[in-house]
């Protein structure tokens, strides 16, 4: 069931592990059958070491029931789960604890968008969340994560941003495949090590201008972008 997709979320996985956002197993990356209802996800605490694509497990959408795998799913399924009904148009998720990423989590900090090379990725400064109430906490604690990630892009465009800060937990990412959030994630800690040291080099560290904002992120993204080879030219 799903080979393919099971490869894949296999492969973004594996990601993790390649751009050092994950140590030991903290982290996970699933994607999505939007056709079937049925989401691919990295089995609980498994060493990516041992990861195979057939160690993948699948659930449903509308509750998370198990549908296949020999392993239990990731604890985080339910806040995956919450931003595929929330994020219309994404096809993966990314979870990590990528070091200056979670470290501004922690914080309880945005990431400023300081300059151009976090523009070509997020169109503005990466929000972090409120803080979950103890009540959220002490009930569906991974799906009210997922709710409180939704409440926080409430008319924001989740495709232009993204990646978002959990307050006090770490970074989420997605895109429209699996890779691509794994990418993200990539992405987003990157963007967090520069405004690190942006700030310690200049702690009234100044935005980037909307206008060439809107031009890096453009010129990457959406039907005017050029940046690299039209496909095309790549075949």
């Amino acid at each position: 069931m799903l080979d393919s997709l099971k490869k894949a979320v296999c492969q973004a996985n594996l990601a993790l592990r390649e751009y050092n956002l994950a140590p030991f197993t903290w982290g996970n990356v699933s994607g999505i059958d939007i056709s079937e209802g049925l989401v691919v996800i990295k089995p609980s605490g498994v060493a990516y070491d041992a990861l195979q694509p057939e160690d993948m497990v699948v659930v449903r959408l509308s509750d998370g029931t198990p549908v296949e795998g020999k392993y239990k799913p990731s604890t985080d399924t339910e806040t995956h789960l919450e931003l595929y009904r929330s994020f219309k148009g994404i096809g993966g998720v990314a979870h990590t604890h990528s070091l200056y990423a979670t470290a501004f989590a922690q914080a309880r900090l945005t990431i400023p968008c300081y300059g151009t090379t976090h523009a070509d990725y997020f169109f503005g400064s990466i929000p972090c969340t409120r803080e979950l109430s103890d009540q959220e906490i002490d009930g569906a604690y991974e799906k009210e994560t997922g709710c409180v990630i939704a409440e926080t892009f409430c008319g924001t465009d989740p495709l232009k941003m993204p990646g978002v800060l959990v307050a006090g937990h770490g970074p989420f990412t997605w895109g429209e495949t699996a890779v691509q959030a794994a990418l993200n994630a990539a992405y987003l800690e990157e963007v967090a090590r520069l405004a690190w040291m942006t700030s310690l080099l200049a702690q009234q560290g100044v935005c980037i201008s909307q206008h060439l904002l809107e031009r890096h992120f453009f010129r990457k993204h959406g039907s005017t972008a050029y940046y690299g080879q039209d496909k095309e030219d790549k075949e």
